[in-house]
């Protein structure tokens, strides 16, 4: 489990009416759009309250996206990125960070907005780093590369359970959603695709670079009530422990590669680590 092939690869996309018309549609960008998420959908109790949770999910999605890092390699080389994913996905017209939408219409208005545009064929061409599920009565997160291993993925989805809880029970309270531009939020997710948690990222309230670990530990700390009611603060307090000492599976993969001088052994390496995590 990778979240972009380190080998030179050549898509194929699935021979399916609405893959072959993507691949009319958008050309190279979906020719190459070889790359693995993970998502994780949490359950709201209506579509107002999931908008009001999308609205105040922003501030903590660079760094969940730090601690994901698994894509270094792309196309038979190293980006220097430590989610390249992040920039592979980022080229569709409507990935990426949002404003604010207020309620279940404003979201269901932007949806419309850019089905309309061309900008997305159908609701499922909506690719925001968070979205309501056109499928399911949840918030979908879709910030995180596949991890690797189990245990990483299972505190992904801890974390995302806990962000949902923390930013519902913000809404229910009507607290404002922060006022995070679309810029800032582009940037930060830069810095945590290209660093993961090898170097600083950005710091929501104070808007400035920080250390990686001060941003987990702030991440850790604005959940702390949710993950207690979940019984997760353990087990993601060791995780992010875990990960800040041993790093990243991008890390992983790059010290395995200079190791080695190929990429066989780094597919290897991740094939025993999701298989015996």
């Amino acid at each position: 489990a990778i979240a972009t092939s380190p080998f030179k690869v050549r898509p194929t996309p699935t021979d399916d009416e609405r893959y072959l018309r993507m691949a009319s549609e958008f050309g190279l960008l979906s020719r190459q759009q070889l790359t693995c998420g993970q998502h994780v959908h949490v359950e709201v109790g209506s579509r107002d309250e999931g908008v009001g949770v999308l609205d105040r999910l922003p501030r903590w999605l660079p760094t969940l996206l730090a601690l994901s890092a698994n894509s270094p390699f792309w196309q038979g080389q190293d980006t220097g990125y430590a989610s390249f994913r992040t920039a592979v996905w980022g080229l569709w017209p409507t990935a990426g960070p949002t404003g604010s939408f207020g309620d279940a219409s404003g979201y269901d208005a932007a949806v419309a907005d850019l089905v309309r545009s061309g900008a997305a064929l159908d609701e499922g061409m909506i690719y925001f780093q968070a979205r309501l599920s056109a499928r399911y009565p949840t918030v979908e997160i879709r910030t995180a590369d596949v991890c690797s291993r189990v245990d990483d993925a299972v505190l992904i989805a801890a974390l995302c359970r806990a962000m949902v809880s923390t930013a519902a029970r913000a809404w229910a309270w009507g607290d404002h959603p922060d006022d995070l531009p679309a810029q800032w939020q582009r940037a930060a997710s830069w810095r945590a695709a290209r660093s993961g948690l090898t170097d600083g990222l950005l710091d929501p309230c104070s808007r400035s670079v920080v250390a990686a670990r001060d941003a987990v530990n702030s991440l850790v700390r604005d959940l702390r009530d949710a993950l207690e009611d979940a019984r997760d603060l353990e087990l993601v307090v060791d995780g992010v422990d875990r990960l800040l000492r041993s790093g990243t599976c991008a890390e992983r993969q790059r010290a395995v590669w200079k190791a080695s001088g190929s990429f066989g052994p780094v597919v290897a390496d991740a094939v025993e680590r999701t298989t015996g995590s």
